[in-house]
């Protein structure tokens, strides 16, 4: 039998070395620039995604101030930071004070839940298992607050510092704002290299994968945080005309429930009930109607802004928010549910392209 030639033996060892060494040196300078970039990605990939968003947007202030590219971004960021900075001080200041009042009122063992006002004395009795309930709901939650208080100053501690950490969160969504202003200055460029890269990663499929992945991130802005947003907003607006307690802490709430998908029912109707206890008919009334109208709008906002198809099933919305804020905080309830409905549609993509073949 013919003995390999030593010669050609050694030259695949050192081509196999060659390569290893490359690799280890690759692999080296990825993780370097992964933990120089660890801090930003959050940052960063928000930013990607308000740049797709609002790229339509952006247009059309380019044709605006006549093909001014760095103008139009200057001013569409300016905008979108004014939109998010003013209403969130109000907000975060009202949720500073709501969260310490509860904090307060568990040290001291007050009701978490108050007992019906006064007004409660003249409802109809078609109202009386309202009230009756309220009662309950009250006496109760306090019972069961002091039978596992352990449990309750633990996990309860954990929300209140995630709640806490939305100040963080919206700092990081201003910075994300800014970068994704420079990233529309060179969004021809970036759409090159996107292109580029799930070509690579996708082969021929690249191009499709990139066209539903930006479809994708904009129907969840537009039918999902969109509509949140608004909703939320209405329901602030009435809050803080009303006088409600703890009106930013109420609509933080209406918020995060909005984008899991769950709605505004959850407190806008206890709110409006506790409302009509405390003050006077007319106003109660008027903030109901106001509130009702928040609530339903999602059914007339939904249509128009994302049209019929819905970007994904309501549950794959709900896990990737729930998973998003409990993984990364505040920042992670908006960027978990995109990142999951872009995985779930390219899955689905993906599954179509292995049935075709």
């Amino acid at each position: 039998m013919k003995q390999p030639d030593s010669n050609l033996l050694k030259d695949h060892f050192e081509k196999i070395v060659d390569i290893a060494i490359r690799l280890g040196v690759l692999s080296l300078l990825l993780m370097w620039c992964f933990d120089i970039l660890k801090p930003f990605i959050l940052i960063l990939i928000w930013a990607l995604v308000i740049a797709i968003a609002i790229y339509p947007i952006y247009e059309i202030f380019v044709k605006i101030f006549r093909r001014k590219k760095t103008l139009a971004a200057v001013v569409l960021t300016v905008l979108l930071l004014s939109v998010v900075i003013i209403p969130s001080g109000l907000i975060l200041y009202s949720l500073y004070e709501g969260l310490n009042y509860f904090q307060e009122i568990y040290n001291t063992g007050k009701p978490l839940i108050p007992p019906p006002g006064g007004n409660t004395a003249n409802w109809p009795a078609i109202a009386k298992p309202i009230v009756d309930f309220w009662h309950l709901a009250s006496d109760n939650l306090q019972e069961a607050i002091l039978k596992y208080s352990d449990q309750v100053k633990e996990y309860g501690g954990w929300l209140l510092i995630e709640l806490a950490g939305i100040g963080e969160g919206i700092i990081y969504f201003s910075f994300s704002i800014i970068i994704a202003g420079f990233l529309l200055v060179y969004s021809n460029s970036s759409f090159v290299v996107s292109q580029k890269i799930f070509r690579k990663l996708a082969g021929k499929n690249g191009d499709n994968f990139a066209s539903i992945t930006v479809i994708t991130i904009r129907n969840v802005i537009k039918g999902v945080f969109g509509v949140a947003f608004i909703q939320a907003i209405m329901a602030g607006i009435g809050f803080f005309v009303a006088g409600v307690p703890f009106a930013g802490l109420w609509t933080i709430l209406c918020l995060i429930l909005a984008i899991v998908q769950i709605g505004l029912g959850p407190i806008v109707i206890p709110v409006a009930i506790y409302m009509f206890s405390v003050t006077e008919t007319t106003s109660a009334v008027f903030l109901s109607i106001w509130l009702g109208i928040a609530f339903l709008s999602d059914n007339v906002l939904k249509p128009i802004l994302m049209g019929r198809n819905a970007p994904a099933p309501m549950l794959v919305i709900f896990i990737g928010s729930i998973g998003g804020f409990i993984y990364n905080g505040f920042i992670g309830l908006f960027l978990g549910a995109i990142i999951l409905t872009i995985g779930y549609k390219l899955f689905l993509i993906w599954l179509d392209t292995e049935n075709q073949g």
